[in-house]
């Protein structure tokens, strides 16, 4: 059971309320973490098209991934994390399929029905399009 385990990460102070759920989690079932983050400006979607180099943002992304991965390595997980780019939710779904995740654990930002409906929530999407098990929790406010 939950053999390995996608992690979407944004880059922000959320996601330590999905990593402390995903360890203890991991702990128990001795589940691998892919840790997948996405980025979705201008650059980073037209970054192939266009032949451009990693923007700043780009690279403090890798950078954190990276980070991330080592906290958790020498925690004692397996642990593996990809940086992509593109729309959050294709992204996040093909990878959930290339890696035989068998688990998606997100935090949420916890919004009301009319700020989503303004913003979209790709954790809505995700849990709408596909049949893998979608674990959901509530980030921590400020």
């Amino acid at each position: 059971m939950y053999r390995t385990i996608l992690v979407p990460l944004e880059n922000s102070p959320t996601d330590a309320t999905i990593l402390a759920h995903v360890q203890k989690l991991a702990r128990l079932t001795g589940g691998r973490l892919v840790l997948v983050h996405v980025a979705d400006g201008y650059g980073a979607r037209n970054q192939e098209q266009l032949d451009l180099e990693d923007s700043e943002e780009m690279r403090a992304d890798r950078a954190y991934l990276e980070q991330r991965r080592q906290e958790l390595a020498q925690a004692g997980f397996e642990v593996a994390a990809i940086l992509l780019c593109g729309d959050p939710t294709e992204q996040i779904l093909a990878v959930a399929e290339r890696e035989k995740c068998d688990l998606i654990a997100m935090s949420t930002h916890g919004h009301r029905f009319v700020k989503d409906v303004l913003l979209g929530s790709v954790a809505d999407s995700i849990r709408h399009r596909t049949d893998i098990p979608v674990l959901l929790i509530r980030a921590q406010r400020a």
